[in-house]
């Protein structure tokens, strides 16, 4: 008996032994048309039905580009509103930020600016009083001028007319020499920083008394009632 198999046996009538050639250019040699591939496999995790995508371009159909296309403005819309918002509310933030920054540093100023104001009380009554010499003459110039710098400035002199708003009167009296309310002595100037009045200043007040000269003639007598030329008949008589 034989063992040959009939694949092997040379003689075997069936198919051809060898290696197989298949044909897989896209271009047909004799009539130059572009061929169908007839063994494409779908890509793996694709449909297994019907490709939504075009086999020779492998674009997308027309109306899927549309709208991914109105997504896409859609998504970048929102993006866009959604950076503008922040931008906003960033601009707002600092602004306030900045704000309420200079509020905190102007009442820190205010504060020991006040503290300050009773040495400064004691440095003008010194300078009065002819005591402020030497070294504590340059100490003091040195306090005013620094309180000078950060906005300092002290107010009250002698004839301004009364402003209850920046004066507190602490004395009052009648004066002819006056027309209204007028500050007539300063024992204590104001100090202010921008228009804000740290402390008013303390005055002594002076209003018109109301008296006002007699009028031309003897007191008592009417100019009008005077006969003019002389006496009259029933006087002569």
């Amino acid at each position: 008996m034989s063992d040959s198999h009939p694949e092997s046996d040379p003689g075997h009538e069936g198919e051809p032994s060898g290696p197989k050639v298949y044909d897989r250019r896209r271009i047909d040699p004799d009539t130059y048309e572009v061929r169908e591939p007839q063994d494409a496999a779908p890509a793996p995790g694709g449909p297994t039905g019907t490709s939504t995508t075009d086999s020779q371009t492998g674009e997308a159909p027309v109306a899927d580009k549309d709208s991914r296309v109105t997504e896409l403005e859609t998504a970048l819309a929102e993006r866009t509103a959604d950076l503008q918002r922040l931008q906003a509310e960033y601009v707002n933030y600092k602004r306030r930020v900045d704000r309420d920054r200079d509020v905190s540093r102007k009442t820190g100023e205010e504060s020991v600016l006040k503290d300050l104001l009773a040495v400064l009380d004691d440095i003008r009554s010194a300078g009065e009083h002819g005591e402020l010499t030497g070294a504590f003459k340059a100490v003091g110039d040195e306090v005013v001028r620094i309180s000078g710098k950060h906005g300092l400035v002290a107010f009250g002199e002698k004839g301004d007319p009364f402003d209850p708003h920046v004066h507190e009167a602490l004395l009052h009296s009648l004066s002819p020499d006056v027309s209204g309310p007028t500050c007539v002595e300063i024992l204590q100037p104001g100090y202010r920083v921008g228009e804000r009045v740290l402390r008013p200043a303390r005055v002594a007040v002076a209003e018109p008394d109301g008296s006002s000269p007699e009028p031309a003639g003897e007191a008592g007598v009417d100019p009008a009632e005077t006969p003019v030329g002389g006496p009259s008949p029933s006087e002569q008589a």
